[in-house]
């Protein structure tokens, strides 16, 4: 998921009472002994509660405790049964029973049925929904046709039977059961998506919910908003407690002081290297793992010809020191990427980190940078370049990283000139997916533990996370072996992802910046938090205070 997007967690303007010794709020003074209560914040806005089209991690912390899905990952980042009380897979691989827990109820008090899976998968492969995310279905029976057109959305391999939900595969899918996890495959009831129409997902109140919580609170743009417990969850026995408030918080800086003051219950340090120093000792700071990578995306369209050229983009690549623009937008707490998959994500067959074997060799080089760069400006007939970076307004690093690769690129680039830009994040990621960019620095967190979760993102240019919409058929053709001929073959499919990452390095289609490692506060009496790396992050279901 987009990790600026994946960041933290969103957030409106706090106002602090001059002194600083106390913020205005919805919940007033010190609540974090309050066990009926849990306090929580993001750093920027809910998009959506559209489950097929929702792609910023934000909104999924929402989605993911309001909804569940056939299994839910533990505190040992393992699947296992949620919705389903059991799923069973074939020998072969490409045949997955899931069977439904009896008496399964909406928020609403309606029956949950196998049908509202089908219906779910159905909605995020059918064209008229234009998901994002169409592209994990890829390897269903008849879904890829079903995307491009070609076949109805009934055609797709996923069926129901009495209460059970069968999944229909053309290939193994080594990674399917954590899509069984995902939020943007949570069952949908059709009869409510299309009363809603145009309106679902855009307020708590055009969603129902089948997960541990009901959302309540939010129309669509305000930045407070709650989590209350669903009592028809068929495991309410296990959520303890009753309400989850949330806040955005766009300053890194007003969430901690909030956190200091009782007001929440868990803040992320590690957004800025200036709050990462401050507060780096505080006996409450924690470490989670979190495999997201920063990069840089070029639009490889045309629209800007200078970054239609293969040269010139190899020497933006070569232009940029990654080390130290990481270290300097961090404060020291990112590591240098190596390429697209960060670490932490998933292990190779023979145990070792995947980003360390799939590394292409990305490197630091001033003066072949200058070379390919004349070579590349030659070759169109241009002197002069001007390019625009576009960054995100709530993210700090964003600026630290923009001003140093002007600043770098620039000084290493003759007749270069490099604008920067900052929109708040709905209005990026809308840029991006429009095509309405130069240069973006983007992130992508995991969705699961597994390579495809970023290599998939740039199979071809009708995926819905290649905005530089670049054709690099080397690269396609090593993920299409990896998800083909090799999806039961663990060596051989790590093979093709380390050919995909020379591909992507060669071509200069992105710009591996920073692997991210996060570092949060978080309230010593709040028990039964689940923090995983990759897909819902932040899992309150059995979250309690003490």
């Amino acid at each position: 998921m987009k990790t600026w997007q994946k960041w933290s967690l969103g957030v409106a303007a706090v106002v602090v009472i001059a002194g600083g010794t106390r913020a205005a709020g919805w919940w007033g003074n010190d609540k974090s002994h309050d066990k009926n209560t849990l306090n929580f914040a993001l750093p920027t806005d809910i998009n959506t509660l559209d489950i097929s089209k929702n792609t910023d991690s934000y909104s999924a912390t929402i989605l993911g405790n309001t909804g569940s899905n056939l299994l839910r990952v533990d505190k040992s980042g393992n699947p296992v049964p949620d919705l389903a009380k059991s799923v069973d897979v074939s020998e072969d691989g490409k045949t997955y029973t899931a069977t439904l827990r009896s008496g399964l109820k909406w928020s609403d008090g309606s029956d949950l049925t196998a049908k509202d899976f089908v219906y779910s998968w159905q909605r995020i492969v059918d064209p008229k929904t234009a998901s994002q995310y169409a592209y994990l279905t890829s390897g269903v029976q008849n879904a890829d046709d079903i995307v491009a057109g070609k076949k109805p959305v009934d055609q797709l391999g996923v069926k129901a039977d009495g209460d059970k939900v069968i999944f229909t595969l053309d290939k193994p899918i080594p990674q399917f059961k954590y899509y069984l996890t995902f939020g943007n495959f949570l069952p949908q009831k059709q009869s409510f998506v299309e009363k809603q129409g145009s309106k679902y997902g855009t307020t708590s109140d055009t969603q129902l919910y089948s997960g541990p919580y009901k959302f309540e609170g939010w129309n669509g743009t305000n930045g407070k908003f709650k989590m209350v417990k669903n009592e028809n969850y068929w495991d309410a026995k296990d959520v303890k407690t009753k309400t989850v408030n949330w806040q955005v918080v766009k300053k890194p800086e007003t969430a901690i002081q909030m956190y200091k003051q009782g007001q929440l219950d868990r803040v992320l340090i590690s957004n800025s290297a200036e709050t990462y120093k401050a507060n780096k000792d505080n006996k409450d700071v924690t470490s989670a793992t979190d495999p997201s990578s920063t990069y840089l995306e070029y639009n490889q369209t045309g629209k800007n010809k200078f970054l239609a050229n293969a040269k010139i983009r190899q020497a933006l690549n070569l232009a940029t020191n990654r080390a130290e623009a990481t270290n300097q937008a961090s404060g020291g707490v990112f590591a240098t990427a190596t390429g697209l998959v960060p670490t932490g994500l998933a292990k190779t067959s023979n145990g070792e980190d995947l980003a360390t074997y799939v590394n292409p060799g990305y490197t630091y080089n001033k003066e072949e940078a200058a070379k390919l760069f004349e070579e590349g400006m030659k070759e169109i007939g241009e002197t002069k370049m001007e390019v625009t970076i576009l960054g995100t307004t709530e993210a700090p690093r964003d600026k630290v990283y923009l001003d140093y690769l002007k600043q770098a690129w620039e000084g290493s680039l003759k007749g270069l000139t490099v604008n920067e830009k900052f929109v708040p994040f709905k209005q990026r990621l809308l840029d991006q997916q429009n095509q309405n960019f130069d240069i973006v620095l983007s992130s992508w967190h995991g969705d699961y533990p597994e390579g495809s979760t970023f290599y998939d993102m740039f199979k071809n240019t009708d995926t819905g996370q290649n905005n530089g919409k670049f054709k690099n058929e080397a690269y396609s053709a090593a993920i299409d072996k990896a998800e083909g001929t090799d999806a039961n073959n663990a060596s051989a499919r790590d093979q093709d992802y380390k050919d995909a990452e020379a591909a992507l390095k060669n071509d200069a289609n992105i710009n591996p910046l920073g692997f991210w490692k996060n570092y949060w506060l978080v309230r010593p009496n709040v028990k039964g938090l689940v923090v995983n790396g990759t897909g819902l992050t932040l899992d309150v279901k059995n979250a309690y205070r003490s």
